[in-house]
């Protein structure tokens, strides 16, 4: 098998980074690409091939993570259709942005989404509140626009836009953070599989890479979703602001100091 063909190393490196990645989609809703992308990168991968693979992991966890959330009642399906499709389109564009954009120019764009998103998150309330869209079609409209958009750039950086998506919700559509995680999770079904698709025709992807964190994942995002529901609102909200923190730190060593 090819799989074994790899340094045991570096084979222990993709499994384990896989589990941690898929805790943090049960818990936060995000596709664990802020986290791959970045370790991929220092395993000495090109961020565009680190791209690759943090999206098919996705596939992985973001189903996997669905379908216990559906079981169990979390997940608002008609919502998560709406961003679906919105991700859907979006994330089609994917490939056609990563092979005309520099990687440079990717990086630092990912890194003012995060900026942008740590400021819209802690602004918006943890229990969720008014919509400032109100309920009706605006909401929807919103709601399936954001997610293209999201769509767009999220895989293009190689993120499922979980991250990005969740600060829309919460702050101009007043959710909660613990309703906001399922929808990010469904969100990114549709994003990852239409953003692979576009990668892998243009050639960024790794699949035994891909295949390794993404098989890894699915035990991590089980632990996630167990962890989601014994966290209260405002705790939740916290944790997830200080892994924005994390990330912007992590991102702007790396664009200033290499």
């Amino acid at each position: 098998m090819e799989i074994l063909s790899l340094d045991p190393l570096y084979l222990v490196a993709l499994l384990a980074i896989g589990i941690p990645t898929g805790i943090l989609s049960g818990l936060f809703g995000i596709g664990g690409g802020a986290i791959i992308v970045p370790f991929m990168i220092l395993l000495g991968n090109d961020i565009k091939i680190a791209v690759g693979i943090s999206i098919m992991q996705m596939i992985f966890s973001s189903i996997y993570g669905s379908y216990i959330n559906y079981k169990q009642h979390n997940l608002d399906f008609r919502d998560g259709i709406y961003a679906g499709f919105g991700g859907l389109i979006g994330a089609a564009f994917s490939g056609m942005v990563v092979d005309t954009i520099p990687s440079r120019i990717l990086e630092g764009v990912f890194t003012l989404f995060i900026a942008y998103s740590l400021v819209k998150f802690f602004k918006a309330n943890a229990e969720g509140g008014e919509s400032r869209l109100g309920n009706g079609i605006g909401a929807r409209l919103f709601l399936i626009g954001g997610s293209c958009v999201v769509g767009v750039f999220a895989i293009s950086l190689g993120v499922g836009g979980g991250m990005m998506l969740a600060p829309l919700l919460a702050y101009y559509l007043g959710y909660s953070s613990k309703r906001i995680v399922p929808i990010s999770l469904f969100f990114i079904i549709f994003s990852s599989i239409s953003g692979f698709t576009s990668l892998a025709l243009h050639g960024y992807t790794d699949y035994k890479q891909g295949f390794l964190v993404g098989i890894s994942s699915i035990i991590g995002v089980r632990i996630g979703i167990w962890l989601l529901g014994k966290i209260n609102a405002k705790k939740h909200k916290y944790a997830l602001l200080v892994l924005y923190c994390l990330i912007l730190v992590f991102m702007l060593k790396k664009i200033f100091l290499g």
